[in-house]
């Protein structure tokens, strides 16, 4: 079985961390360098994770003040449904 790549890994961290109350709506995420030193990844990954963060509208960034965490109602789905 193919390993998970690590974007998706990394985006279904943030999105848990959003559902445990860790990250609240907007709230700004660590730094791209400030990620990748904490998961280990390049700054491409990084990349991946925000494209795929922004697609289900979970953040949105702002050239030169950072990524924010949306309101999660919007767009986290409980478990199971």
């Amino acid at each position: 079985m193919p390993a998970t790549p690590d974007y998706i890994r990394i985006s279904d961290e943030i999105i848990s961390a959003v559902r445990a109350g860790k990250y609240k709506p907007g709230d700004k995420l660590p730094s791209i360098a400030e990620l990748c030193q904490e998961y280990n990844v390049s700054s491409s990954t990084i990349q991946l994770v925000f494209v795929r963060l922004e697609a289900i509208e979970a953040i949105r960034r702002h050239q030169g003040k950072g990524v924010f965490i949306t309101d999660p109602s919007t767009w986290l789905r409980k478990p199971g449904t």
